[in-house]
């Protein structure tokens, strides 16, 4: 079993799930990007693992140089991992590596609302509904009219829980735009527009509970864990 969340990323070198998981986030992605106005395409990556859903797709997108990321992680190999593929790609000046607590509101301080907000291999992992809810309300503190967001979620058990985060999302002012089962049929990728007017930035607040153990990621294909 993995000892913590960087050595559980290598799940994606083997698992379909992960990388069929990978491949529609990464899509959708690129789809944010597309309808983006000109100009400036801000983007926050909650819980971001090392960057390579946002950081894949920017390594051939044509607006790559328009966004201005900012990422949070709290493992620090797998942000040591992200910031070398930034440099790598160019894109030191535009895309910041935290190295924080995803759930307090002071790690978005000065890069929210983002035009796209990413959440996935998180809703898994915030206790029971009500703390779904919880967070899934709190994006509207990251969020302006418009804004796009990813997020994936497991089922498990013949369970539905994606359709629990859709329902909860339309109760949250968000609008789905797409949505898509992984081949195995077993975790759900979401694509939703805000439609509030979104909320000012508290100061220091817990938006949710990340209550995530990687060694339940060691059978990925029943779990939404990690990047």
């Amino acid at each position: 079993m993995p000892k913590d969340w960087f050595e559980w990323h290598d799940f994606y070198n083997t698992e379909p799930v992960l990388q069929q998981r990978l491949q529609i986030v990464g899509q959708y992605i690129s789809d944010s990007l597309d309808v983006s106005l000109p100009g400036i395409i801000r983007v926050v990556s909650v819980c971001a693992g090392d960057g390579r859903d946002l950081l894949g797709t920017l390594s051939n997108h044509p607006r790559a140089k328009d966004v201005y990321a900012r990422l949070i992680e709290l493992n620090p190999k797998l942000v040591e991992r992200g910031r070398l593929a930034i440099e790598s790609a160019g894109l030191a000046k535009q895309i910041e590596f935290i190295n924080g607590d995803a759930t307090t509101s002071s790690s978005y301080a000065g890069a929210v609302p983002a035009d796209i907000v990413i959440v996935c291999g998180v809703l898994g992992h915030v206790g029971d509904e009500a703390g779904l809810n919880r967070l899934l309300r709190n994006l509207s503190f990251l969020s302006k009219k418009g804004s796009l967001l990813i997020w994936t979620r497991g089922d498990t058990n013949g369970i539905r829980h994606s359709d629990t985060v859709r329902k909860l999302l339309g109760e949250a002012e968000f609008e789905e735009v797409s949505f898509k089962l992984t081949a195995t049929g077993d975790m759900g990728v979401g694509l939703h527009r805000y439609l509030g007017e979104g909320s000012a930035l508290p100061e220091n607040q817990q938006l949710f509970v990340f209550s995530g153990d990687p060694n339940r990621g060691s059978q990925p294909v029943s779990q939404t864990s990690g990047e």
